[in-house]
This record gives structure tokens, C-alpha cells and sequence, in this order.
């Protein structure tokens, strides 16, 4: 049996966006890919609007099993996935790499957090039928 691919989710700060894409792809993708997040710098918490919108949408409490990280803090991974930094965003090593061109919500009102996590659950259920479907044969 094949292993499953272990995707990052990156931006600079790992506190908003890449938080909820790992808790999103954890939650919606765990038997097609690992999920991890990580970042250039850290945040001493997780985004309180995220983790707030995330335990009332899905009943995550992000919390519970993530924290803001460094790129260094997790194992070697298969796919790079970028939020949209806005800046040069982190540059890992990988085999494949992608950018979701995502806009930090990050002292905004609901309704940005809102679109912001219903862009990713997307991605990540388009990123899971991509994996599950071969187009990414080569990384097995």
C-alpha cells in the first residue's frame, strides 16, 4: 500500500488561513493526504475569528491539536500549498507546489472569514479528488 502524500499549508505568520486549511484538510481529507501548516515567523495563538468561526462551522476546536509553527517543525512534505502571502511567500522543498491565492482576513469582519474558510473547505475537497484520482501518481 501506497503512503499518502503529506501536504503543507504555508504562509508567513502560520496563525490564520494555513491553520484552518490544515484543520480543513485533517477534517475533510485525512485518508487521502497528512495535513500540516507552518510558517516563516509564529503567532503566539491561533487567529481567535478562525478558531471561533472554525468551532461554530465544523466543531474544531484548532486549538486543541495545532499551534503556530515554523517550516522547520514538521517532517519533509509532497505538496506545497501557499495561502497568497502578499509578500514572497515561504519557500519549501517539494515535489509539488501550488498557490491558493487567498486573502488574509485577519482583523475583518465574519463575513471575510466566512468567504476566506468556504474558498478553502473548496480547495481542499478539489485538492483530495486530485490525490484520490492520480494526479498526483508520481508522488507515491
Amino acid at each position: 500500500m501506497s503512503q499518502k502524500p503529506k501536504v503543507a499549508f504555508v504562509c508567513v505568520h502560520n496563525s490564520c488561513r494555513s491553520q484552518i486549511a490544515e484543520a480543513l484538510g485533517k477534517l475533510l481529507a485525512g485518508d487521502s493526504f497528512d495535513s500540516y501548516s507552518a510558517g516563516t515567523e509564529t503567532k503566539p495563538q491561533i487567529n481567535q475569528d478562525a478558531v471561533r468561526l472554525m468551532k461554530q462551522l465544523y466543531h474544531v476546536d484548532m486549538e486543541q491539536k495545532q499551534h503556530s509553527k515554523l517550516l522547520t517543525a514538521i517532517p519533509p512534505v509532497d505538496i506545497v500549498i501557499t495561502m497568497g502571502c502578499n509578500v514572497p511567500c515561504p519557500s519549501l522543498p517539494c515535489r509539488y507546489r501550488e498557490d491558493w491565492g487567498l486573502d488574509d482576513p485577519t482583523g475583518k469582519e465574519d463575513e471575510c472569514f466566512l468567504e476566506v474558510i468556504r474558498r478553502i473547505e473548496n480547495k481542499i475537497l478539489d485538492l483530495k479528488y486530485r490525490v484520490d484520482n492520480g494526479h498526483f501518481q508520481s508522488l507515491k
